[in-house]
């Protein structure tokens, strides 16, 4: 059974695993799709299934995802679903050891650079949303000047506000209320920088 807490990464044997760029995108369908056979996943990625399956199984042996409850009869299919209801990737738990600093930073590049193609993709695609999701839609920058406690406060107040919304929507949509309701990504960066 999946746990609802985030698991969090703190070894570099699972943070690689993780971070190569085809089972990135599976872990995150997986969340999406909640549970799903590598059939499915893999017309989503355009992969066959045999490689699509391999990198399951990398992600099940670090404890990433495990196998699902059957969703139908057919004995020769096999579900997976994520193991946790996400992950968390410190910076802490990475540093002091260089190579476990740069697997870590190679990690969070892939990461970020997959959050930009999602990004852009949508970009590519507005036209085809209708006006009330581009109006609901948001690309925000905002330049402050705070300590690490305050953009410590800020953060932990920005999960809370964010866990409120997925826990009201995943109870709407449990409720059969899907009416309107599409996936929504959220990618937030708080860091500093000098002019």
């Amino acid at each position: 059974m999946a746990s609802k807490e985030n698991r969090r990464i703190t070894d570099v044997g699972t943070l690689k695993a993780l971070a190569h760029p085809l089972r990135a995108d599976l872990y995150r369908l997986l969340c999406v799709e909640r549970v799903a056979t590598a059939s499915q996943l893999a017309e989503h990625v355009d992969e066959a299934v045999s490689l699509v399956s391999y990198h399951l199984r990398k992600l099940a042996e670090h404890g990433l995802i495990e196998e699902a409850e059957p969703q139908t009869g057919d004995a020769r299919e096999r579900w997976w679903q994520p193991a946790s209801d996400g992950v968390s990737i410190r910076d802490e738990d990475f540093r002091g050891e260089p190579a476990k600093a740069a697997a870590h930073l190679a990690a969070t590049r892939l990461f970020h650079d997959q959050r930009a193609d999602r990004y852009r993709r949508y970009l590519d695609e507005r036209p085809t949303w209708n006006p009330e999701w581009n109006a609901a839609s948001m690309d925000n920058e905002s330049l402050m000047r705070l300590t690490p406690a305050e953009l410590t406060s800020f953060k932990q107040e920005l999960l809370s506000l964010l866990r409120k919304y997925d826990e009201q929507g995943q109870a709407a949509e449990a409720a059969g209320e899907t009416e309107g309701r599409e996936h929504v990504a959220l990618y937030m960066y708080g860091f500093p920088f000098r002019v």
